[in-house]
């Protein structure tokens, strides 16, 4: 998602602060579980885009039931730009997630997805800027954490091979480098001045891609097999994609991104929580190291921004 700049306004109260924090770290770190259990029975590009119309819909509705219809005019510039967020950052990277959780454990997933911090400041070093030391080390060392982590046999898949598990690994890399990639890069962009407008456009564009991109490939959606467990997942999913999305935009306008950084070590430490206790996953010596590692180079990221700033 994209900032926009901020009014001055009334400093919000802890309360008001910690209450959409906690619920971002529980909404957007539960979702990996989510992921797994829908496509364990549903294809999982097409669940994807189904889920994040669902939360355009739901973020739409409230929108319009809080500010008036018109809060959802937007210019074509804008329109084009806010696509290609929700492509490039909702589509590419939810739909490798998902295609990854057939084989990734969902809380390995989501330690890929935590490197975002470190490709934007590869990306930041690679434009000229010139981050802090501290903040190099840490995309040093996160690095290497995810090196040791997606070594064959570091995971225990949930199916397939060893093979299967670092193919789709490096595919949520190249989704993540996407995310990081656009969201470095949309500063420069003509995006609607209301955050949560822009969500709610990404979500449709970003649902629509991946519904296209299902059906080309031959998914076929058949709700025979869907269980109740299933059905709460995605509904569940539906609801974290448009309440995650809210929280995150107050958050970036009212709070120090440092702050707001840091559901990208708290959510993971939650999805292999989640996936030990509910789903059985493996949680082998080389992936305690791998997590401790990363998580330890995305502290020195955020830190060593906070310092500088």
């Amino acid at each position: 998602m994209t900032a926009t700049s901020a009014s001055t306004r009334t400093t919000p109260s802890s309360l008001q602060i910690w209450l959409p924090l906690v619920s971002l770290w529980l909404l957007w770190g539960s979702t990996y579980l989510g992921v797994a259990i829908v496509v364990e029975v549903l294809p999982p590009l097409l669940s994807t885009g189904l889920r994040l119309i669902a939360g355009c819909l739901l973020l739409g509705t409230g929108l319009v039931l809080f500010k008036g219809p018109g809060v959802l005019r937007i210019t074509r510039v804008e329109l084009a730009y806010s696509a290609l967020m929700g492509v490039s950052l909702l589509g590419m990277g939810l739909g490798t997630v998902a295609l990854a959780e057939r084989f990734v454990p969902s809380g390995i997933t989501a330690l890929v997805v935590s490197g975002i911090p470190l490709w934007i400041v590869l990306l930041r070093l690679r434009s000229g800027d010139r981050p802090a030391t501290l903040t190099l080390a840490g995309v040093g060392v996160g690095i290497a954490g995810l090196t040791f982590m997606l070594l064959p046999g570091g995971t225990v898949p949930r199916t397939g091979s060893d093979a299967d598990v670092v193919f789709w690994s490096i595919a949520v890399l190249c989704g993540s480098l996407s995310w990081a990639y656009f969201s470095w890069r949309s500063t420069g962009y003509c995006l609607p001045k209301n955050s949560l407008v822009t969500s709610t456009y990404e979500l449709l564009s970003g649902g629509l891609f991946t519904l296209g991109i299902g059906a080309i490939t031959g998914e076929r959606l058949d709700l025979q097999g869907m269980t109740t467990a299933a059905w709460s997942a995605w509904i569940w999913l539906a609801v974290a994609s448009a309440l995650g999305f809210a929280a995150f935009s107050w958050l970036l306008a009212n709070v120090p991104l440092s702050l707001v950084s840091t559901y990208a070590y708290v959510n993971p430490a939650i999805a292999v929580l989640l996936g030990v206790l509910i789903l059985g996953e493996a949680l082998t010596r080389d992936v305690l190291i791998g997590l401790t590692v990363v998580l330890g180079g995305v502290i020195l990221v955020i830190r060593g921004e906070r310092r500088r700033s």
